[in-house]
């Protein structure tokens, strides 16, 4: 009686959904799925049937010692102790001889502005300009991989494919007291190797420096050096 008085304060939307809700549970006790729901709460647990991975228990290997590995060559040789080798006794390979020099120069300078080295290069320009048009010339300025470190002098390659040779040959530099050096010129890599740094250190020459090449010979060059004008206002001439 109280339930119907209730439903009679419902809306029509409430009595749809009250009546939809008591449908539900007379499809669920049809199919019984209350009692289903709780047999399989009570019914015991089972283990995975997936088969357990055993886990493998390695011990800790013993290495016993063994000695030292030997080529049969050597095995009636005096073993050899290399902590007993001062590394700095022993001897340096030596290179290929340079030019004796009385001296080498090695000038001082401060730093070296874009200024500086423009004005270098004017001067070699200047200077290439006067000389004898019949023997082919170039200028080239001198960086730091020219003088410094790793002393690696590459030639214009358009005055390589006309003028130098195809091969690798000894290329000699004259300087303007007609001292001679020689380098290796490496054909494949339009340059000088061996024998330029001896020529750079000998004259002194520095980052920012400018040099004329005139080919007087098939394999010789004039050498004429400008030097450049550091920002403290030191200069080194040739």
């Amino acid at each position: 009686m109280a339930a119907a008085v209730a439903k009679q304060g419902m809306s029509a939307y409430e009595a749809a959904r009250e009546r939809t809700v008591e449908e539900n549970k007379r499809k669920m006790e049809a199919l019984n799925l209350r009692h289903l729901s709780a047999a399989i709460k009570e019914a015991p647990k089972t283990p995975s049937p997936m088969k357990q991975k055993r886990r493998r228990i390695i011990d800790a290997a013993v290495v016993a010692p063994s000695p030292p590995r030997r080529s049969r060559r050597l095995a009636n040789l005096p073993e050899v102790k290399y902590a007993e080798i001062a590394p700095h006794n022993a001897e340096r390979m030596t290179r290929s001889p340079r030019k004796p020099t009385d001296s080498i120069y090695l000038a001082s300078r401060g730093s070296i502005s874009m200024k500086a080295r423009l004005e270098a290069t004017r001067k070699a320009e200047e200077l290439e300009s006067q000389l004898d048009p019949e023997f082919p010339s170039f200028v080239k300025a001198m960086l730091h991989s020219h003088v410094v470190r790793g002393f690696w002098l590459g030639l214009p390659s358009h005055f390589c494919d006309t003028y130098m040779p195809k091969q690798d040959a000894i290329v000699t530099l004259v300087d303007e007291k007609d001292e001679e050096f020689d380098t290796n010129y490496l054909a494949y890599k339009k340059g000088l190797s061996g024998g330029w740094a001896g020529f750079a250190l000998s004259h002194g020459m520095q980052d920012g420096d400018a040099a004329v090449f005139q080919l007087i010979k098939p394999t010789a060059f004039k050498v004429h050096i400008i030097r450049a004008t550091s920002d403290d206002g030191d200069e080194v001439d040739e």
